[in-house]
């Protein structure tokens, strides 16, 4: 008995002395664990300092068919890791002026080295370009040069223009007239995002030949402030226009004052307020939207019906006296 309990306790104290040599190892970090980690947070500030983040894609191509998933299929084939923000779908088929000013609302929202491929394109096949940008913010954009630029080049600057030539860059021999957002545009974006030289998609063009719309840069002089209604908000017939708040305010109006405007023509005044509910029903109101640009709307009516308003149409608002 007293061998037995001899034994048990020079085992106890074994167990012991070898917890406390090796607890510290099993508990803390060892150097080549701490190695490791350092290894691969390197990396992964290496792989975010020369891969864009994120690919921001907008089309008219709606949503019933396979249009989407294709283009995003092709993208996801040349850079599996990329995260891919879908703008919209449903810009109204055609048009660049909606395109152009779903960009503009959007792109202040992501960060630098941002790849927004964009496809409302109506003049597919022809002779118009397709081209990488990058704007003077640090964004890139993949489209057509139709116009789509407009909006962004005017309020953050155009740094660069390229068009787009390079058939490795591009899918295959047998690429469709009528299918560029999948064909040139996808891929491009996506060589773009997973940080392969953008000058490399084709030769530079000069920005100042970059095609525009024909819409008027908001523009402050001593007389006020002239600008563009460049949409309605969707189904509620709001007026959305290409003043920032910034601008506005510079007009010396507070809120609660009337504002003397002209809009497509015809002279109206109407209350500067916070939101809609401010005024009777019924009536007209001026306000900074979500975007945080000017607006007109009529509380719970649409302010392009009642008064016959139809973008894109010319604005100008005057200094508060």
């Amino acid at each position: 008995m007293t061998l037995r309990r001899t034994l048990m306790g020079f085992v106890v104290r074994a167990l012991m002395l070898v917890m406390v040599v090796t607890g510290p190892l099993l508990w803390s970090e060892s150097p080549l664990v701490a190695k490791d980690a350092r290894i691969g947070a390197s990396a992964a500030a290496d792989a975010a300092q020369k891969y864009p983040p994120t690919i921001v894609f907008m089309t008219d191509f709606g949503v019933v068919d396979d249009s989407v998933a294709l283009c995003r299929g092709v993208m996801y084939s040349i850079m599996p890791d990329v995260r891919i923000v879908d703008l919209t779908h449903e810009v109204t088929p055609f048009s660049i002026l909606d395109g152009a000013r779903f960009l503009y609302g959007a792109t202040p929202y992501f960060p630098a080295g941002t790849v927004f491929v964009v496809v409302i394109d109506p003049g597919v096949g022809s002779t118009r370009k397709a081209i990488v940008a990058r704007s003077k913010r640090g964004q890139y954009f993949v489209l057509p040069d139709n116009g789509l630029l407009t909006l962004v080049e005017q309020r953050d600057g155009i740094e660069a223009v390229h068009e787009i030539t390079n058939p490795d860059w591009m899918i295959g021999g047998k690429m469709s007239s009528t299918f560029h957002g999948r064909d040139i545009f996808s891929p491009v974006g996506a060589h773009v995002a997973r940080g392969d030289d953008w000058t490399k998609a084709g030769p530079e063009v000069p920005v100042k030949d970059l095609v525009r719309l024909q819409l008027k840069a908001a523009t402050l002089d001593e007389r006020g402030l002239s600008a563009t209604v460049i949409a309605t908000d969707g189904p509620f017939g709001n007026l959305v226009t290409n003043v920032d708040a910034d601008d506005f305010f510079k007009l010396g109006y507070q809120r609660g004052q009337e504002v003397p405007v002209t809009v497509g023509g015809k002279e109206l005044k109407m209350k500067f307020v916070k939101t809609f509910s401010d005024v009777p029903l019924g009536q007209p109101l001026l306000y900074i939207d979500s975007r945080g640009h000017v607006a007109m709307a009529v509380n719970q009516n649409s302010f392009s019906a009642v008064y016959g308003v139809k973008p894109p149409v010319a604005l100008f608002i005057s200094r508060a006296k």
